[in-house]
This record gives C-alpha cells, sequence and structure tokens, in this order.
C-alpha cells in the first residue's frame, strides 16, 4: 500500500479505544501524525496512545463520552491546548443496535443512539470546526451504509446514520470555500466488537454478534481503504463491490433491494432460533 504522510498534522480520533479508531490511530502515528484520542474506555485508549508514542508519535489520551456536550468540548480544547491546532477530525465513535422496531417498549435505546452517533458528531465538529478553518483541514466522518439505505433490525441505527449523513453532506457545500474538506465513509460489515457491544430490545448489550462474522472485512483492510480516501480529501467512499452494486439498485430497482434485505435479515433471524 502507498504511504501518505501526515508528518506535522495533528489528528483527533473518537472512539480510538478499539476497533477502526484504533487501527486509525497507529497507522497515523505510523505516518507522523500527532494525536489525540478519545473513548469512554480510558485504560484501553491510555494502551492505544502508548503504543502510539512507541511508533515515535506524539499521542495523548482524553477520556471522552460523545454523548455528553461537554465531554466533547473539552476533549478539543485538551487537544488544541497540547498541540496548538487541529489538521483532522475523524469522528469514529458508535453504537449499534439490533432488533425489529416493533419488538421495543421504549424509546430511550433510540435516544441513546441518536446523541451518539449523530450529536457525538456534531458537538466534536461544532468545536473543532474554527480550527480546522485555519488549517484547511480535513473533516472525517465514518457512517454505514446504512447511512444509504435502511436495513431490517437497524431502524435506530440507520435513522442515526441517515442524520449524520445529511450533517455532512450540508456541511460539504457550506464549507468549500474555507479550505475544509468533508469526507464520508461508508463500511460494510468490518470485523470489530461494535455488533457484540449492539444492543437489543431491552436496551442491553447483546454480548455476542448476531452475525455470522465469516467473511467480514478485516480491520486492517478497511484503514487500508480509508487512509487514502481521508489523504486525498476524497467525497465519499463505499468501500465494497456488494455495497456499490447494492445502492446502484436501489436507483433502479429499489423494491427488489427491500426485498434482499428483508430475505437476508429473515434467514440470518431462522439461523439463530
Amino acid at each position: 500500500m502507498a504511504k501518505y504522510s501526515f508528518k506535522n498534522q495533528v489528528v483527533v480520533i473518537t472512539g480510538a479505544s478499539s476497533g477502526i479508531g484504533e487501527e486509525l490511530a497507529l497507522r497515523m502515528a505510523g505516518e507522523g501524525a500527532s494525536l489525540s484520542l478519545g473513548a469512554r474506555n480510558f485504560e484501553k485508549l491510555e494502551a492505544v496512545a502508548a503504543a502510539c508514542r512507541q511508533k515515535g508519535a506524539k499521542a495523548v489520551a482524553v477520556p471522552l463520552d460523545v454523548s455528553q456536550k461537554e465531554d466533547c468540548r473539552h476533549f478539543i480544547l485538551k487537544t488544541v491546548d497540547e498541540f496548538g491546532k487541529i489538521d483532522v477530525l475523524i469522528n469514529n465513535a458508535g453504537i449499534s443496535m439490533w432488533a425489529y422496531f416493533e419488538e421495543f417498549t421504549d424509546p430511550a435505546p433510540f435516544e441513546q443512539i441518536m446523541q451518539v452517533n449523530y450529536f457525538g458528531s456534531l458537538y466534536c465538529t461544532l468545536y473543532a470546526l474554527p480550527y480546522l478553518k485555519k488549517t484547511r483541514g480535513r473533516l472525517v466522518s465514518i457512517s454505514s451504509l446504512t447511512g444509504k439505505t435502511g436495513v431490517p433490525t437497524r431502524s435506530g441505527y440507520a435513522a442515526s446514520k441517515h442524520a449524520v449523513v445529511g450533517l455532512f453532506d450540508t456541511l460539504r457545500i457550506e464549507l468549500k470555500e474555507t479550505g475544509v474538506s468533508v469526507t464520508i465513509i461508508y463500511p460494510g460489515f468490518v470485523s470489530t466488537e461494535v455488533r457484540a457491544r449492539a444492543f437489543g430490545s431491552d436496551g442491553k448489550s447483546l454480548g455476542k454478534s448476531p452475525l455470522d462474522e465469516t467473511g467480514t472485512m478485516s480491520v486492517e483492510k478497511c484503514v487500508d481503504l480509508m487512509i487514502p480516501a481521508i489523504a486525498h480529501r476524497k467525497r465519499e467512499l463505499v468501500m465494497t463491490l456488494k455495497g456499490k452494486l447494492g445502492l446502484w439498485l436501489k436507483l433502479v430497482a429499489p423494491r427488489l433491494v427491500d426485498n434482499i434485505a428483508l430475505k437476508a435479515v429473515s434467514k440470518k433471524k431462522a439461523d439463530r432460533q
């Protein structure tokens, strides 16, 4: 893979204690970036920061719950206090769900997922934007294919990701004259802990992935694709051929896509029973 230098750039990553965020931090550290890393699990986060320092990078770990506005504000101010600027903000933190809408009796899980996935990205972006404008920096959102199309069992997650896409698509237009670029990443299924931590209709973590993880994209491959898209300020990145084909089919045969999605989820549900 070609190398892309982020030397002397300050990169801010939310959800950096595991999965995509952790791999991004390690990869950016190897490419010369200074890193400000945020996540709720501070012990794991500090371990990631230490691994980045071993690669020769400057890295600071900051406890962060993106659903809390003041946490986001403190995170951004701590970054600027530490490094003096922000060149890249990667909104990566997120939570998921796996249950049919009709199985819920309490809207609280939907409120939670919107608070983390949508407002968490909004808060960090709001506080970081003045500094990104000064550096003509990069604004990155890790979305999902559910940000482009609805998927059974993922109603709240899809709603939050649709909201995120609407926000960052709008920001791209508004910020065009400032030099700040906006890149939206649309991964498919990636081998991370996010599905094991997804909540069911009772609002509690499932504890294990509801999917057969065989064949999911590795975190390393996912980040391999992300790094050049961020470096080259691409508008968006849809990672998989299946994802690209599905989005094209949605334009020409939307009912077919609905039926495929319903059949796939129904089969997975039957396999679990």
